[in-house]
């Protein structure tokens, strides 16, 4: 290949642009408005699990989420964004620092109802290809016991430790992993190895430790109204029960900047316009983001997201 030239092949090149196309018609035959937020921002992620790229004195975002409420709890109604976002440190197989997500809200909708859209919306794109998959659908905790053994509401730390250890996973510093560290690693080493590579599969009802900006469902434990939606074992979107409670989000945010702190990660400045949004009164609203370029490796059998982007991250 000449220095040049794309990694994608043409081929792979016009299945993007058919999926871009069938998304914005899909979006369009449902009245879900098409909107544009900034690419720089003053505020950071203080998810500790993200990274995030600067650009000057701004932060290249890792999602539109915070403009995007900030849209909706302006009176935007039902919107979508389809644009590029940006994460430090990932890049391999399924990973490119630079990738295309789509992120679309919809007002006054359960999240069930969101889940059905989210696997129409794969589905209808999986179409172009001549691709379906059949769709099935497990609670967090169910698949969890299924596959490890575990209650990952109930279960204490050190049950979680020595599950991991127990499954032969490998992990330095795992005496002094907390409970989402220990679910994490089972969930990548074990559970998600078990999903059908034919199926997609819609994870329900997490643990409310990883709600992240999702609400509580009140239950005992309560669980995160969130879900996870896997393209056979690839997860390729998050979806919440969008929180509304400003004074919630922002002990949240604070929270996961101390656990940065703790860790060793710079903190975060906190999206005050975001919280002003809450507060002002964001609407009950359900949101997910979604993956195209993993979209595309499923659609095209592709084996890295190198074949789907035409300038990954390395040669660009």
């Amino acid at each position: 290949m000449r220095s040049f030239e794309p990694t994608a092949s043409t081929r792979a090149l016009r299945a993007r642009a058919d999926v871009l196309a069938t998304i914005r018609d899909f979006f369009a035959r449902r009245h879900v408005m098409e909107v544009e937020t900034p690419v720089l921002s003053a505020a950071g992620n203080s998810d500790p699990g993200i990274e995030q790229l600067a650009g000057g004195d701004r932060w290249l975002r890792t999602s539109p989420e915070y403009a995007m409420k900030r849209l909706l709890a302006a009176g935007s109604g039902d919107i979508y964004e389809l644009g590029r976002v940006f994460r430090a440190g990932e890049a391999g197989r399924r990973h490119n620092p630079e990738f295309t997500l789509l992120e679309w809200y919809r007002l006054g909708w359960p999240l069930s109802r969101l889940m059905d859209e989210t696997a129409t919306l794969v589905n209808a794109c999986g179409a172009c290809f001549d691709r379906q998959w059949r769709v099935n659908t497990l609670e967090y905790g169910d698949w969890l016991h299924e596959t490890t053994g575990i209650d990952p509401h109930r279960d204490d730390v050190t049950r979680l430790r020595t599950a991991v250890r127990d499954h032969g996973i490998h992990f330095d510093g795992l005496a002094q992993c907390d409970r989402d560290t220990c679910l994490d690693l089972l969930v990548s080493h074990v559970a998600e190895a078990a999903l059908p590579t034919d199926a997609m599969t819609l994870v329900h009802g997490y643990p409310a430790s990883q709600a992240a900006l999702a609400r509580l469902d009140g239950g005992d434990p309560p669980v995160a109204l969130r879900f996870e939606l896997y393209l056979g074992q690839v997860e390729l979107a998050n979806g919440y029960d969008e929180l509304t409670d400003a004074a919630e989000q922002r002990f949240r945010f604070e929270s996961e900047n101390r656990k940065r702190q703790a860790d060793g990660q710079p903190i975060r400045p906190l999206d005050e316009r975001l919280l002003a949004a809450l507060a002002s009164g964001l609407p009950a609203c359900s949101g997910v983001a979604l993956g195209v370029d993993r979209l595309l490796m499923a659609c095209l059998d592709a084996e890295a997201i190198d074949q789907v982007i035409a300038f990954p991250a390395p040669i660009a």
